[in-house]
């Protein structure tokens, strides 16, 4: 089959991949179209992969074949989407830029028929990255599939609105009854009022932490940050209340300046509860991440059905899987911002 793949020193299409191998508790999907992350940028640059293993995370397909142990009840030619460990240094066969790709059967997410292929796979690495971070390691108030938005009430601050996690996060948080502020540059900041954002802030702005903390009255006291940056860590902790009581979550392992706050980090590949190394740390296995995953992809599953939850805006990357390594330039390039970069598998020639 053909697969993008990582060589040992570079990223490569090939056209000879052995057909990826089904687990009892994976199921085989044929892909129809992937999205790019910032992370498969990165494990290309840095490479953070088996030799020859596949790389990539999001993708959408049809099933194929489904393993013995999975307890979702998928069937072939069921229409799902979801995430792919991809670039994983304890299994080369993980991984989502392939004509076909095994996936954790559990955590896989059904595609509603008002959704595309192309829609749908901008979603996976997204929804799961907050479900982790925000409702169970900050364990905030779970979302609800009621049909209609709550009435908006505490604040959260919700760092990188236009990035793929913020754009997601800012419309879970706005379903599950929060008012939620952002930061974004300019240019997007109509995109994420448009997903939910009761107010946006310029983090180019040398005054945002102050504009944030003088909005919420110096009372946030809830902040997740999409980026992990030195500044981005920094406007947080300005623009989180000074009284007790104030949560800091991230997806990165970045260190904290204040003490009195309560500090949560995630890291998404703990969802499938196994084992796996990266950072040079030693991941174990996590069954209660596992088993959070499994119930928040059933969840998204109802926000999707009933319109509550919306796919990113899409930015097609020509040329199949060869397509994704000029997708990673933009990325590499800082040129992609509000939207998912997604790639069309039968266009590979």
């Amino acid at each position: 089959m053909r697969a993008l793949i990582w060589t040992g020193s570079q990223a490569r299409v090939v056209n000879d991949r052995p057909r990826t191998s089904l687990r009892d508790d994976y199921i085989l999907i044929k892909t129809a179209a992937v999205a790019l992350n910032p992370t498969d940028a990165k494990a290309m640059a840095q490479g953070r992969a088996a030799t020859n293993g596949l790389l990539g995370c999001d993708f959408a397909g049809v099933v194929i074949e489904v393993g013995k142990a999975v307890t979702k009840s998928w069937k072939p030619d069921d229409r799902v989407f979801g995430c792919a460990h991809g670039a994983n240094f304890n299994n080369a066969e993980d991984g989502a830029f392939a004509e076909v790709i095994a996936a954790k059967g559990d955590t896989c997410m059904r595609i509603p028929d008002h959704l595309g292929f192309e829609e749908a796979c901008t979603l996976g690495v997204s929804v799961l990255t907050c479900g982790q971070g925000l409702f169970q390691e900050m364990m905030l108030d779970l979302p609800s599939p009621v049909g209609e938005r709550m009435k908006r009430g505490e604040h959260i601050l919700i760092y990188g609105g236009s990035s793929s996690s913020g754009m997601v996060a800012i419309q879970l948080c706005t379903i599950a009854g929060y008012t939620v502020l952002t930061t974004c540059s300019p240019a997007n900041a109509a995109l994420c009022k448009s997903l939910g954002a009761e107010a946006v802030f310029d983090y180019h702005d040398p005054d945002c932490a102050k504009q944030i903390s003088d909005y919420t009255h110096g009372q946030l006291r809830l902040a997740w940050d999409t980026i992990g940056s030195a500044s981005s860590t920094e406007i947080c902790m300005r623009a989180l209340t000074q009284q007790p009581g104030a949560k800091y979550g991230t997806i990165l392992f970045n260190e904290i300046p204040r003490g009195d706050v309560q500090y949560s980090s995630s890291f998404l590949m703990t969802f499938l509860g196994e084992s796996f190394d990266k950072f040079g740390k030693h991941m174990p296995g996590r069954a209660e991440h596992f088993e959070f995953a499994k119930q928040f992809t059933e969840l998204v599953d109802e926000l999707l059905e009933q319109r509550l939850l919306r796919p990113l805006p899409i930015r097609s990357c020509p040329g199949g899987l060869e397509g994704i390594l000029e997708g990673v330039k933009l990325i590499d390039t800082g040129k992609v911002s509000g939207c998912k970069l997604v790639v069309k598998i039968d266009e590979t020639e």
